[in-house]
Formats: structure tokens, sequence, C-alpha cells
């Protein structure tokens, strides 16, 4: 395919994935079940963290936690005690264990008291937003903690393709149009975004010539975003749901 037509088979896929049946099988459904903003930017946050490996097993922690957090996690992250933190004893998903969400919990908890929450973190125009994760991450971990908990906030200026942290984004800042993301974070653009680069989207990049790079790292993801940038200026990461599509659901 040419550029054009390329563009024109993606903006299909876009199109045709990016609906309300994306959900159901979508570790985007948790936050999906709140209506007010900060129960939503939580339980998105917290899901995003753990969106890695089997998805069944990824819906099921995230729910886990949600009922850990009696279904109301921004009342829980700002108004918890010590000995709330016993509920949490045997969580585990993958690698990530009660110690990380015991942090997760008061480090959000210090964001939201002490920087105005989690979108007045990412909301800057003088630098670009994955240096804003970097920044993040430094804020995020300022408290006392595990070093190994720092593995599960990635990096972009360690190399890192930031996947689930550029898929929290995603959520937060595109178009609730759709019923799929939520578009509730005004103070960031949908011309920032980077694509949530993973296993399934990486390689359906590289078989339509878009990436060339063989890792799903920072520098891939740099490459893919500068194609991506070139079809649609304004909201390039919508193509998340053409290339995780054609992925996931198509084996393409």
């Amino acid at each position: 395919m040419n550029p054009k037509e390329l563009q024109s088979f993606l903006d299909f896929k876009a199109q045709q994935y990016e609906s309300v049946a994306f959900i159901a099988h979508d570790p985007i459904q948790i936050p999906h079940q709140f209506s007010k903003k900060r129960d939503v930017e939580v339980a998105a946050f917290l899901s995003a963290t753990i969106a890695w490996g089997n998805r069944v097993s990824i819906l099921k922690s995230a729910r886990k936690m949600m009922d850990l957090m009696d279904d109301c996690p921004y009342d829980f992250v700002l108004n918890h005690q010590k000995k709330d933190f016993k509920r949490f004893k045997g969580f585990v998903h993958r690698t990530f264990n009660e110690q990380d969400l015991i942090y997760f919990i008061s480090a959000l908890k210090n964001i939201y008291i002490n920087y105005g929450g989690l979108e007045r973190l990412f909301s800057s125009s003088k630098i670009n937003l994955q240096e804003r994760i970097h920044r993040f991450k430094k804020t995020f971990f300022e408290l006392d903690h595990l070093q190994r908990t720092q593995k599960h906030v990635s990096d972009p200026q360690k190399g890192s393709a930031a996947k689930r942290i550029n898929m929290f984004l995603r959520w937060m800042v595109r178009s609730g149009e759709k019923g799929v993301d939520f578009g509730i974070w005004k103070d960031v653009s949908t011309s920032e975004l980077s694509l949530p680069l993973d296993v399934h989207t990486g390689n359906v990049a590289r078989k339509l010539g878009l990436l060339k790079r063989k890792q799903n790292d920072a520098k891939a993801l740099f490459e893919l975003d500068t194609k991506l940038r070139k079809f649609d200026r304004k909201d390039p990461v919508k193509y998340d749901f053409a290339l995780f599509g054609l992925g996931a659901f198509e084996k393409f």
C-alpha cells in the first residue's frame, strides 16, 4: 500500500475498533464502572499499572483492587488509615504485590493532597509528554519506598516505551464521544499523546512498514509516533485501536 492507501486503511480500522464493544475485554472497563472524575482517574491508573499478561487475569486483579477499596477508589486513597492496609494481605498480580499496591495508594494520596492531582502533574506546555512522564515518576516515588516498586512505573528517559502509562494517558485525554476513552483531562492535548506500544501494535506496525526497529522501546515509539503523526497530527493515538485490533482480533 502507498501512504495514502495505508492511512485510509488505518482510518477505517480505527473507526471499526473504537466502539463500546471494545470495552468488554479491555482493562478500560474497570474505570468505566465509575462516574466521578477522580474515581475514574484512580481506577484507571491502578488498572493500567497491572495491564500486562493475560487479559482475564488483568481484569480479575483490577476488579479485586477496586473491591479491596470498597469500590470507592478516590475516597479510599484520600482517607485510608494504615490499619486499612491489612486488607491487601496476599494481593498479587504477577510481580505487583501487596507492598507495591500499598505504596501506590500512599503515593496517590500524596499527589492529590500536595500536587493538586494526577492531571496537574501531566499538564505542562514547556516540555513534551514523555519528559513529563519522567518527571511524574520522580514525584511519584518521592516517599520512602522499596526499590523494587519503581519498576511498575516506566521511564521513557531510560529507554522504555512506557506502554501502560501511555495507555492511561490515552484513556484520560482522548474524547469520550465514542464511549471508549474518557476525555476528562482538558489540559493535555491529544496531539501530545504517544501510542501504547506493545507486542500486538509493534508487530502489526512492522508488517505495515510503519516501524523498522525490532525492540519495543522508546526509540521504536518515537519512530512509530513520527509516522502516525503524519496521518493525523491532532489525534495520532486513535491508530492504537487499528493496530491493536488488527493484531489481537484479526491476527494480522
